[in-house]
C-alpha cells in the first residue's frame, strides 16, 4: 500500500502528519517504510530520527562534453538540445551540466559519436531504520535542480511491502507528480487560511489531472473561516480528519519530538485517522472531473522563453525566500510591500502563489507562457515500431497494445520522439505551461505568474516574471524591486535568486527551520547572493531561535532580527491586507525595524536607492 502525503505548499504540517502517522502505523503492528520524497528540503528524518546504516550515491549517466579528437564541429548536438545545455561558439563546444535533462538527445543527432558521459552524482539516498520503521531519503545535491525528479524516481525504487507513507515536496509542479501519481492513496494536508484554501485548489487540480482522486487532513483545525469546509464540500472532497490548532504541538514540533510519544489526547487522535487512511487507501476511488487544466487549450498572448526580451537595467532585487514553504515568507514580503517607497514587485512562487490574497492585484495585462514543447504522435504515420517508446527518458510515451500515444503530463518536451521516428510520425507543439499578469496593487506594479496544473519549466516562467519585473521598473523609474520568491532549493528558487541583488531567508526556530535555513544558505552563497535571515515566530522556542543567530554569524550573513509568534497575521490575512497594515503591534514594529536593516544592507552593498 503506498499512501503519499502532500500539500498545495510547506508549511501546512504535511511532514507532521507523515512522521506522527508513521510512528502510529508502526505502534499499532504494521509493516511501515518511510520515503522522504521532499528530495531539496528532506525534513522527515528529523522527527523520526532514524539510524541510518548506510549512504548510497544516487547517479546518473550525464554528457560531459565532446571528444574533440571525433567532433566534425557540425553543430547538431547544439541545434537540438531544447534546454540550451550545449551551446556553439565559433569553433567550439561549450557544455554546461546544470542545464542538461539527460534526454539523450544529442548523442541521438552526433554523427561521429563524439559525446562523452559519465555517471555523475546528484545527490544521496539516506537508508536506515527507526525502530521497525523501515527509512529512505534523497538529499539532492546544491546546484542540481533538474535532477530532482530523477532522484525522486531512485528514492522510489525502494518502495516494498507493508505501508509505504510518501513524503512528497509540496506545490503541484513535477516533483509532486513524480512522487503522486502511482500511489494507493493522496492525502493533501491544508489548514483554514486563505492561503491554505487556495493552495488546495491547486493540488486538488493537479491530483485530478494526473488520476488522483486525494482526501484532505485539516491541520490547525480553528474557527477562522467556513471557506475551506465550503470548498470541500463544492469539490466533493473527503476529509480524512482534523488536527486542532495547539500550541503545544508547535512547541514539541519545535525541538524535533513527535506528538503521538507526547501526548495521549493525540495517540488516540492519530490512530483514529491511521484507520481512516487505511480504509480509504483500500477502496477504490473514482477521480472527479476538474475543468482548470491548461493543457491542450487556445494560446492568448503567448510569450515563449525564447522570446523573452531581457531589460539591460534591473532594479535592487530584494528576494524572499525560504528552505520550504510555511515559515511566513509571503506575510513578510507583502508588509516589505507596504513599507517600501516606489517599488516593483513580483511574485515568483508560481507554483502556488499566495502574494495576490494579500495584495489584490488589478489585472491590466495577462498572457500564455510557453516554456517549451510537446510531443503529439501523428497516428496515421504510425507503424507501431516503439522506437519511440523504447527511446524515452521520461515515461512518457504510453504503449496500449501495439498503439503509442504521448502522456501529456510526462512530456517535458526533448524531442527525442521526434528524432527517432523514421516513420515522421512525431510533431512538436508549443506547449501552454502558465499564465502571465501584469497588475496593479496599492503599493505598486506587480509582475506575477500562475503555473499550469502539473506542468514543468516554472524555473522559466519565473524568469519570465522577473523580466517582466525589470520592464516595469525601467517603465516607472523604481530602482527597488521586492520579490516573493519560490521556496526550496531546486530549479525555480535559482530561478528566483540568481542576479538578485539580495536575499531574504525567512525561517523559524524549530529544528526543521535550521536544517531548510542551511540549505538554502548553501545555495545563495553558491551563487555568490548576499543573504539575510529573519526567525519568526521566534518566540516559541528561543533557545533554538539563539542557534539560529550564532549559526548565522558563523556563516558571515546578516541576521536581520526576529518576528514573535502571533495569530494576529493569521487574522490579517483573512482581511486581505499586511500585518503592518492590520496592526501597530509588536509584530509590525519588529518588521518595520527589519526593513530598516535590510535597506541599510543594501546602500552597504552599493546600492542606490
Amino acid at each position: 500500500m503506498k499512501i503519499a502525503i502532500s500539500s498545495g505548499k510547506g508549511g501546512t504540517g504535511k511532514t507532521f502528519i507523515a512522521t506522527n502517522l508513521a510512528k502510529t502505523l508502526s505502534k499499532m503492528g504494521k509493516e511501515v517504510r518511510y520515503l522522504d520524497c521532499d528530495v531539496e528540503e528532506p525534513n522527515g528524518h528529523l522527527f523520526l530520527k532514524p539510524k541510518i546504516s548506510k549512504d548510497e550515491d544516487a547517479s546518473v549517466l550525464f554528457p560531459i562534453g565532446v571528444d574533440k579528437s571525433k567532433c566534425t564541429k557540425c553543430g547538431k548536438c547544439a541545434k537540438v538540445c531544447k534546454y540550451n545545455a550545449i551551446a556553439m561558439l565559433g569553433d567550439n563546444i561549450l557544455y554546461f551540466p546544470q542545464l542538461c535533462h539527460v534526454c539523450g538527445a544529442c548523442t541521438i543527432v552526433c554523427p561521429v559519436d563524439a559525446i562523452v558521459k559519465k555517471e555523475r552524482t546528484i545527490g544521496l539516498i539516506k537508508h536506515g531504520k527507526s525502530e521497525n520503521i523501515d527509512f529512505h531519503y534523497g538529499l539532492l545535491n546544491t546546484g542540481e535542480g533538474s535532477m530532482t525528479v530523477k532522484l525522486i524516481k531512485k528514492v522510489k525504487e525502494y518502495i516494498g511491502s507493508g505501508i509505504n507513507i510518501l513524503d512528497s515536496a509540496p506545490g503541484t509542479s513535477c516533483p509532486v507528480v513524480a512522487t503522486v501519481k502511482d500511489v494507493d492513496l493522496c492525502v493533501f494536508v491544508t489548514d483554514p487560511t486563505p492561503f491554505g484554501v487556495n493552495d488546495l485548489k491547486l493540488a486538488v487540480d493537479m491530483a485530478r489531472e494526473v488520476g488522483q482522486e486525494p482526501v484532505v487532513v485539516v491541520n490547525r483545525a480553528d474557527s477562522y473561516s467556513n471557506e475551506l469546509y465550503e470548498y470541500c464540500k463544492q469539490a466533493e472532497l473527503e476529509i480524512a480528519g482534523e488536527i486542532p490548532d495547539d500550541r503545544k504541538i508547535a512547541e514539541v514540533y519545535s525541538v524535533g519530538n513527535l506528538i503521538v510519544d507526547k501526548s495521549s489526547k493525540y495517540r488516540k487522535v492519530f490512530k483514529q485517522l491511521a484507520e481512516k487512511i487505511i480504509e480509504l487507501a483500500q477502496k477504490k476511488r473514482i477521480v472527479k472531473k476538474q475543468n482548470n487544466t491548461i493543457i491542450g487549450r487556445i494560446k492568448n498572448n503567448t510569450e515563449t522563453s525564447k522570446k523573452q526580451s531581457v531589460c539591460e537595467k534591473r532594479p535592487n532585487e530584494i528576494v524572499i525566500i525560504s528552505g520550504k514553504g510555511g515559515t511566513g515568507k509571503t506575510s513578510i514580503c507583502a508588509s516589505f510591500a507596504a513599507l517600501a517607497k516606489n517599488s516593483v514587485i513580483a511574485d515568483c512562487d508560481v507554483d502556488a502563489s499566495d502574494l495576490h490574497l494579500i495584495l489584490k492585484p488589478q489585472v491590466k495585462e495577462k498572457g500564455d507562457f510557453s516554456g517549451g514543447q510537446r510531443a503529439e504522435i501523428q497516428q496515421y504515420k504510425c507503424t507501431n515500431c516503439g522506437a519511440c517508446y523504447d527511446s524515452c527518458q521520461f515515461n512518457a510515451v504510453i504503449r496500449n497494445g501495439v498503439v503509442y500515444k504521448i502522456n501529456p503530463i510526462a512530456c517535458e518536451g526533448c524531442g527525442v520522439c521526434e528524432l527517432i521516428c523514421k516513420d515522421h510520425a512525431v510533431i512538436m507543439n508549443d506547449a501552454v505551461n502558465g499564465e502571465w499578469y501584469i497588475s496593479d496593487t496599492r503599493f505598486g506594479p506587480m509582475s506575477h505568474a500562475k503555473l499550469g496544473v502539473a506542468e514543468e519549466n516554472s524555473g522559466k516562467l519565473v524568469s519570465l516574471v522577473r523580466t517582466k519585473l525589470a520592464q516595469l521598473a525601467d517603465k516607472s523609474g523604481s530602482t527597488l524591486g521586492i520579490i516573493d520568491g519560490s521556496p526550496g532549493t531546486g530549479c525555480p528558487v535559482i530561478s528566483s535568486l540568481v542576479g538578485s541583488k539580495y536575499a531574504v531567508i525567512v525561517t523559524e526556530p524549530t529544528v526543521s527551520g535550521v536544517h531548510d535555513m542551511m540549505r538554502i544558505l548553501d545555495v545563495t552563497k553558491h551563487f555568490d547572493i548576499p543573504a539575510g535571515v529573519i526567525v519568526n515566530k521566534a518566540d516559541l522556542n528561543k533557545k533554538k531561535t539563539k542557534e539560529i543567530k550564532e549559526l548565522v554569524n558563523k556563516n558571515n550573513n546578516d541576521f536581520l532580527g526576529e518576528v514573535p509568534y502571533d495569530k494576529a497575521v493569521t487574522h490579517a490575512q483573512i482581511k486581505g491586507i499586511s500585518i503592518v497594515e492590520y496592526s501597530n503591534g509588536v509584530v509590525s514594529e519588529s518588521i518595520k525595524n527589519i526593513w530598516g536593516n535590510i535597506i541599510s544592507q543594501l546602500k552597504k552593498g552599493g546600492a542606490s536607492l
